[in-house]
């Protein structure tokens, strides 16, 4: 089953606000409220999930969970190469030790010898070069850089070359990757920069 990208992060949503209540049921215009969606979107995006509810029930809340983790997780769950160890690369460990079930951070790799042969947040780094083969060892199939601009597109290669198929790029730079590779760009300093000119805007007004 092929879902679009745009469905896929809305059902993400759903999951992510439906773990934190205790509800039974929901109807579609309570989850539309709660994702900031129209209820006609979010029957939309469950059917095209292959989910359906009931009109006097709503969606049983246990059954769409299950549905929304077979879609969007594997069974083992996923491993996550990270590549930079810098400053925006600790907090990322840090972060994944204690915050995510379904995705972790297997290894990480630096270029930095200083930076080899350590364990931090549970995590051991290894030397960029070994990254094809632990890639292969550890089943890895996300890659996450958090390089500077400089370095990103030689990360990325290294990932590509180990076989991995989707890239999350903190990099203030764009890739070039096969097409058959996802990247998906975290570029905080051009979202605050969009936030910092709508705000100059509304203050002008």
């Amino acid at each position: 089953m092929i879902i679009p990208a745009k469905t896929v992060e809305r059902l993400i949503v759903y999951r992510r606000l439906l773990g934190r209540g205790k509800r039974v049921n929901v109807f579609s215009h309570e989850l539309g409220q709660l994702a900031n969606v129209t209820a006609v979107q979010v029957r939309r995006d469950l059917m095209t999930a292959g989910f359906s509810g009931s009109p006097r029930r709503g969606y049983v809340v246990a059954d769409l969970m299950d549905r929304l983790t077979e879609i969007l997780d594997r069974p083992e769950g996923h491993n996550a190469a990270l590549v930079g160890v810098g400053n925006l690369g600790l907090s990322l460990l840090s972060y994944f030790s204690v915050r995510h079930d379904r995705i972790k951070v297997a290894a990480a790799f630096d270029a930095d010898p200083a930076k080899v042969c350590r364990v931090v947040s549970g995590c051991r780094c290894y030397d960029v070069r070994e990254l094809p083969a632990r890639a292969a060892e550890l089943d890895i199939s996300i890659g996450i850089i958090a390089v500077p601009a400089g370095s990103a597109q030689a990360a990325a290669d290294a990932l590509v070359e180990a076989g991995i198929k989707g890239i999350l790029n903190f990099a203030p730079v764009p890739l070039r990757t096969p097409p058959e590779v996802l990247v998906e760009q975290v570029d905080i300093m051009r979202a605050l920069e969009k936030v910092a000119h709508f705000a100059k805007r509304q203050r002008e007004e």
